[in-house]
């Protein structure tokens, strides 16, 4: 699992866009959820799931914490 943010809604569809595209190129399928509203987006490309979330929604959800209380905080680059 992948978990990725992006600055604003626009951003964090084009990561996911960006990355659909060039799984497609490499023949590998995706399905992606929560492209066209932007502020958490899933990719799922088999063996490996992508989460792309705007920062807000990074923190409120904060999947982090599935890998113990020790993780640290997101924080968006």
């Amino acid at each position: 699992m992948v978990v990725a943010s992006g600055r604003s809604a626009r951003h964090v569809a084009a990561i996911a866009e960006h990355l659909t595209e060039r799984l497609h190129k490499t023949g590998l399928r995706s399905k992606v959820e929560g492209l066209p509203q932007g502020d958490w987006v899933l990719v799922d490309a088999l063996d490996v799931i992508v989460h792309v979330f705007r920062p807000e929604v990074r923190a409120f959800y904060n999947l982090e914490k599935m890998w113990g209380e020790d993780a640290p905080a997101a924080e968006a680059v």
